[in-house]
């Protein structure tokens, strides 16, 4: 009964006219950026953050959310019309979606998009609604030893499924590790790495790091590519998928579902990995799997179930323990943070509205998404076709208000265009600036964590061996980052994402 109390309490929160606004303007920027390649969610979510100080924790939350998960939507449509995924998760509804779409079932790759996609939503909702308070609960029991040794495995698990090198994603960590250590020790007073420039005394704002590497980075980088959108000439047809193949594809989103919710949960962005492991399953149970890649709507209905399964269980980790599994949690975490409030176990019983709420409004959201992506179809074909030269201006000087405007210091609009220029060198090398956001949110955390574990054993670094939870976290650690390394598994890792 707990839970029907709960949910009534986030239902109470979710649907206020201020929040129900907020969610809707969230699930349509969202699904906009998702439409437009090239922008994404953790560009737009970094941009946005400035826009949230002046809304309540809850609100702002809300609105963070709806941008992720109406990004995920947002992603199919370019998938299958254009053939350029929106997002990274849309990559393979774009082998089958678009041979559909160049088949004249455009509207039906679509329509099957945004029902699996609701259908994989609001079943997600329910996992994390259940498992809310469980993990909530277990969490309690953690001491600075074991959160800090929970953190550590997280980081792992970004190495092993980032993009890319593993000795990359380890030195992009380190690296944002040593950026959350910038500023003024709070203990000592002392001031580290600042190189005697004042503006660094107070550490590195996250919305500066954040908006600079993805940001504007992402805009030097579309600057550079050259457009090619081939947007589908034929008609759209019809939106909605027939019986035939709505039982054709029920098991697909149900199996999409479960391993996306699943894999979602996992830290370090297992999210990303769900419609890649949809897809080979659904081709491996086929009867004919040479239908695949040439328009199966299986193809289309897994993949899509799983990315947003993945991308609304991902809120699992950062609501009940506080870690951040991908780098767009991690600007949910500097949102929370900047709103004064903690992530981690404590925010269920000390925040209740915020979480219940933020629960609720993604089934809400799920729903509009539903409304928002079907009936508007024409509108994002003709916002397809707006080069991307004549919207980037309009971004840019967005981007410089809106840092400007969080501590009104100009000092910040400058090292947010470093940042800029320094994401975009990590582009060019082939560097992934993830796992540097997720090193540099959870350093600050492992730092405060340590600091407390050594303090109550005296100095001793044994208290992360004896204490049983902790040392289980380190050792499945230890055999996530070895397991990483072996030159099968590596090779296996590259194949899996060459494609995104």
């Amino acid at each position: 009964m707990d839970i029907i109390s709960n949910l009534a309490l986030g239902f109470s929160v979710a649907l206020s006219l201020q929040n129900l606004a907020l969610c809707f303007v969230g699930c349509l920027v969202g699904t906009m950026i998702g439409v437009l390649p090239g922008v994404g969610p953790i560009a737009t979510i970094a941009m946005l953050l400035p826009l949230t100080f002046k809304v309540d924790p809850t609100g702002a939350l809300i609105m963070l959310a709806g941008i992720y998960y109406g990004a995920q939507y947002g992603g199919s449509t370019t998938a299958i019309l254009i053939n350029i995924p929106g997002e990274a998760t849309s990559v393979v509804t774009a082998m089958d979606g678009h041979e559909m779409a160049k088949n004249g079932e455009a509207g039906k790759a679509l329509g099957i998009a945004a029902i699996g996609s609701f259908i994989a939503g609001s079943v997600a909702t329910l996992v994390i609604a259940l498992l809310g308070k469980p993990l909530t609960a277990m969490a309690l029991i953690f001491g600075p030893a074991e959160y800090f040794s929970l953190m550590v495995l997280g980081l792992a698990l970004a190495v092993a499924l980032a993009r890319g090198s593993v000795l990359k994603a380890i030195i992009m960590i380190v690296l944002g590790i040593l950026l959350s250590t910038i500023g003024t020790d709070l203990d000592t007073g002392e001031e580290r790495l600042t190189l005697g420039m004042t503006a660094l005394s107070d550490g590195i704002d996250f919305a500066v790091l954040a908006m600079g590497v993805f940001g504007l980075a992402e805009i030097l980088k579309n600057l550079e590519n050259p457009e090619a959108r081939d947007v589908v000439k034929s008609g759209i047809g019809k939106l909605l998928p027939t019986m035939d193949d709505m039982k054709r594809c029920f098991a697909p989103i149900m199996r999409g579902t479960a391993l996306g919710s699943i894999l979602g949960i996992l830290p370090g962005n297992g999210a990303v990995l769900a419609p890649f492991a949809s897809y080979t399953i659904e081709k491996k149970l086929a009867k004919d799997p040479s239908r695949f890649g040439k328009g199966a709507i299986e193809g289309v209905a897994g993949p899509e179930s799983a990315n947003n399964a993945g991308a609304q269980t991902a809120f699992i980790p950062l609501l009940t323990l506080g870690i951040p599994p991908n780098a767009v949690m991690a600007l949910m975490v500097g949102a929370m943070t900047i709103h004064g409030i903690i992530p981690g176990p404590l925010v269920m019983s000390k925040s209740p509205d915020l979480f219940w709420g933020m629960v609720a409004s993604m089934w809400v959201g799920n729903a509009m998404l539903v409304i928002i992506n079907l009936p508007m179809i024409g509108l994002w074909v003709k916002l397809l076709k707006v080069p991307y030269r004549l919207m980037f201006p309009a971004i840019l000087l967005f981007c410089a208000i809106g840092i400007y405007s969080i501590n009104n210091n100009p000092a910040d609009v400058f090292l947010t265009a470093f940042f800029g220029l320094v994401g975009y060198a990590f582009y060019k090398f082939g560097l992934e600036p993830a796992p540097m956001l997720l090193g540099f949110v959870l350093g600050k955390l492992m730092e405060q964590k340590l600091r407390q574990a050594l303090t109550l054993s005296r100095g001793s670094m044994m208290t992360f061996i004896e204490r049983p939870i902790s040392a289980v976290l380190l050792l499945i650690a230890l055999a996530i980052i070895t397991v990483a390394l072996l030159p099968s598994v590596r090779k296996g890792r590259e194949e899996a994402f060459q494609g995104d």
